[in-house]
């Protein structure tokens, strides 16, 4: 088996000391220590040459989202991708029961040239780019403010608060106030854009929507939270999308229009994936537009792109593979 890796430096737990473990368990695979995307890029040039049979990715979902986009963009058909819980919330190494790192290292080692067990995903697309969320609202507000709460503290305790305690308090310190004494949620007009939507009623089980043709206004009204997802989690164990495996071919949007001292007041209902909460739609889409009325911070995989006014999302023709550490872990 041919194995590949790129080793994200800036990730919470990237660092020289896993590249050397990566190197003595895994001494003929091709590794790309990284700072940077522009660094990895000329290593990804080297794989579109000569693909591996196997990525792994050394950091967060933002890591691996860059990866697999880079990819995409050389015309490079992606091969199945380990997710090493080496970022902040990981997510996707989340979902796939990753292990620590030098277990999961120690596991690929011992397969010889026998392929991984893999779990197929489908993947949201925004703006020609594909990953396993994005979205408007509170989580791309607070990934901006919790780089801002890292960079207000000195180099040697950013490392210290690089983990859930530094989001909450993140959380609490800028993002709730800011609600609290600001104008409230953006107004959105969710229209869905793609096949007849499908909902999910008071008991969790899906159903067609009345009046969900292409053309439909779905929700309009205010959206704290304004996202589309293929995965269950956004981060830390936090079940964002509980349906995004609820309808094979479709992506989990979900709209969530409570004021910032509601959500406080749910947030462990929120974090549990809960349902059905006031306040709380869900819809499930091939393709949709959100109209803003106002421009709003953007996320795609964790990573902030700015601010939009218009978004339109499409479940993407193109699915990954990632490994299923459970099952070759098990």
């Amino acid at each position: 088996m041919s194995v590949a890796i790129v080793l994200n430096l800036h990730a919470r737990r990237g660092s020289e000391r896993v590249a050397a473990m990566i190197r003595a368990l895994l001494p003929r695979a091709r590794l790309a220590v990284t700072r940077s995307l522009d660094e990895a890029r000329a290593f990804f040039r080297d794989l579109a040459a000569d693909p591996p049979t196997l990525l792994l990715s050394g950091g967060g979902d933002g890591t691996a989202v860059a990866m697999i986009n880079e990819l995409r963009g050389l015309d490079v058909a992606l091969p199945p991708i380990g997710v090493l819980p080496l970022g902040t919330g990981n997510g996707w190494a989340n979902v796939t029961h990753a292990p620590k790192t030098a277990r999961a290292l120690r596991r690929i080692a011992q397969l010889g040239d026998a392929p991984p067990p893999v779990r197929s995903f489908a993947l949201v697309e925004v703006e020609g780019r594909v990953a396993p969320f994005a979205g408007t609202g509170w989580d791309a507000e607070l990934v901006t403010d919790f780089h801002a709460y890292l960079e207000s503290h000195p180099a040697p305790l950013r490392a210290a608060n690089a983990g859930v305690g530094g989001y909450l308090a993140a959380l609490f310190s800028r993002t709730i106030p800011r609600h609290v004494f600001g104008d409230g949620p953006a107004q959105v007009r969710l229209i869905n854009t793609g096949e007849h939507a499908l909902g999910v009623d008071e008991h969790g089980r899906v159903v067609r929507l009345e009046g969900g043709r292409a053309g439909a206004v779905l929700y309009e009204g205010p959206a704290s939270v304004a996202a589309a997802a293929t995965t269950e989690e956004w981060g830390f164990g936090f079940r964002s999308f509980p349906f995004a495996h609820a309808a094979e071919g479709r992506m989990s949007v979900r709209m969530y229009g409570a004021k910032v001292l509601e959500a406080t007041r749910n947030m462990f209902k929120l974090w549990r994936g809960e349902y059905p909460l006031k306040h709380m739609h869900d819809f499930l889409l091939t393709r949709c537009r959100m109209e803003l009325d106002r421009p709003v911070p953007f996320q795609i995989g964790g990573d902030v792109f700015g601010e939009r006014l218009v978004l339109d999302f499409a479940l993407s023709q193109e699915r990954v593979d990632l490994v299923d550490w459970a099952r070759l872990d098990g």
